[in-house]
Parts: structure tokens; sequence; C-alpha cells
């Protein structure tokens, strides 16, 4: 079964806000069995118009990966994480 993906690239301009945004997301990732593949503020950017920090979030398969994002735990962090940022975000499904 392929994996789901959370992938981001977060603009941040209200660091302290953030930080708690990323401790409330932690265990909420955790806790749908996710694992941070990328956290990386400092892409080598090629193409395109995206900027800000990337984030690849792993999950065991793509219902899970929306699981989390429609979780109680990961919307509450949202919400502070618009607070401080401006986001994309997908989720995709990997292959096979």
């Amino acid at each position: 079964m392929p994996k789901g993906y959370v992938v981001a690239h977060i603009r941040v301009q209200e660091n302290d806000v953030y930080e708690q945004f990323k401790r409330m997301a932690g265990p909420a990732i955790a806790e749908h069995g996710g694992l941070v593949l990328v956290r990386n503020p400092d892409g080598d950017y090629r193409e395109g118009g995206l900027r800000g920090s990337v984030v690849v979030v792993e999950f065991d398969e793509l219902a899970a990966a929306q699981q989390f994002y429609e979780s109680e735990a990961y919307t509450a962090a949202r919400r502070i994480r618009d607070k401080a940022a401006e986001t994309d975000l997908v989720i995709v499904e990997g292959l096979d």
C-alpha cells in the first residue's frame, strides 16, 4: 500500500507563534503515525514561486495523512499557524 505524504511550504512571519504551532503539531503527527522527513527553511529553490520552510511528513497510507490533517489536534494547531504564517499544503499518495 502506498504511503501518504503531507507537503507544505510555510512562510513564517511570527516566529514565537510558529514555535507554539510546532509544539502542538508534533504530537498530532505522532498520534497518526507520521514521520517528519524534511523540515528545512533553506531550500535550494530552482523553479517556481513557492518559498518558505519546506516540510514533508510521511504516513503509512494516504488515509492516515488525511485523518491527521482533519484531526481536532491538528485543526487547533492550524489555527495557531494561521496567525503566524502563510502556508501552501498538499496531501499526496506515494508510489507503490
